[in-house]
């Protein structure tokens, strides 16, 4: 079916991809307003705080921050949160560095942890930053230690700027007692939402383009259905104007319709 409808309307690889790469995504507002936050964050040593709605575009979002950042310069740990407890992520950590240590205490594990940061930091002059994605499955435990990882020299050194992603009850998390430690350390935050239909339409030519499609085959009633179906968050637009390309082909219709667009929403949650 994907062959099909890419033949049928002369696109060079599959549309609305989410794996598309880092100077194809799109530049907008949003974006712009995250990667400067958190570079402000890393260059003090802080922490931002990067939160919205499911689909709105939060880890493409770090994908682009962390993927600009050089490897000769920079070293990125990222990881995707879980629900389990504080030892769970620090063995995480220890993965991302390269030095899994399963089954020892954690006071054996933050010193492991630590070293590994100072070896990165101070011997082979790297700036790191620790990504955390889909941050609000994390427990209360974990928000109530984990600023304790960025303690380096009684406090004194910056050396674990954290970016926590998740959506807006990471927010929540965070303002409980037990997690002010962790709060006060934050210097930066992103909300991101839903576009507006203008932004949605550009949205669509972008990876139209993408594709190698140099013109807009989306009938206004259609970018309308679009942008009103997903509620202007990204992924879900994705499902939607590719499966309406599908059904479109399907027709042998060169426009995309509202119709088409109706039909496939059935598909999708």
């Amino acid at each position: 079916m994907n062959a099909q409808y890419r033949v049928f309307f002369e696109m060079q690889r599959e549309a609305f991809a989410a794996d598309i790469d880092l100077e194809h995504i799109m530049q907008t507002p949003a974006l712009q307003s995250v990667s400067e936050r958190v570079h402000y964050a890393m260059s003090i040593g802080a922490i931002a705080l990067v939160t919205g709605e499911i689909g709105s575009g939060k880890s493409t979002a770090l994908r682009y921050v962390t993927g600009m950042l050089h490897p000769s310069e920079y070293r990125s740990l990222y990881f995707v949160a879980t629900t389990g407890p504080i030892s769970e992520l620090y063995r995480q950590l220890l993965h991302a560095l390269g030095a899994s240590m399963a089954g020892v205490s954690k006071a054996i594990m933050v010193q492991r942890i630590r070293n590994e940061l100072l070896e990165l930091v101070q011997n082979k002059r790297l700036k790191v930053v620790l990504v955390i994605d889909e941050a609000s499955l994390l427990r209360l435990e974990v928000f109530a230690e984990l600023h304790t990882l960025t303690q380096f020299e009684k406090d004194s050194k910056p050396y674990l700027p954290i970016v926590l992603a998740g959506q807006a009850n990471l927010a929540d998390s965070l303002m409980y007692r037990s997690s002010l430690p962790l709060a006060s350390r934050i210097v930066a935050r992103s909300h991101l939402e839903g576009v507006s239909r203008a932004q949605m339409h550009e949205y669509l030519l972008h990876h139209l383009a993408i594709c190698g499609v140099t013109h807009d085959i989306f009938e206004n009633a259609a970018v309308t259905a679009i942008h009103q179906g997903s509620g202007g968050l990204f992924r879900k637009a994705n499902h939607l104007a590719r499966g309406a390309i599908i059904v479109a082909a399907k027709n042998k219709s060169r426009t995309v319709t509202a119709e088409h667009v109706r039909t496939a929403s059935t598909e999708i949650f």
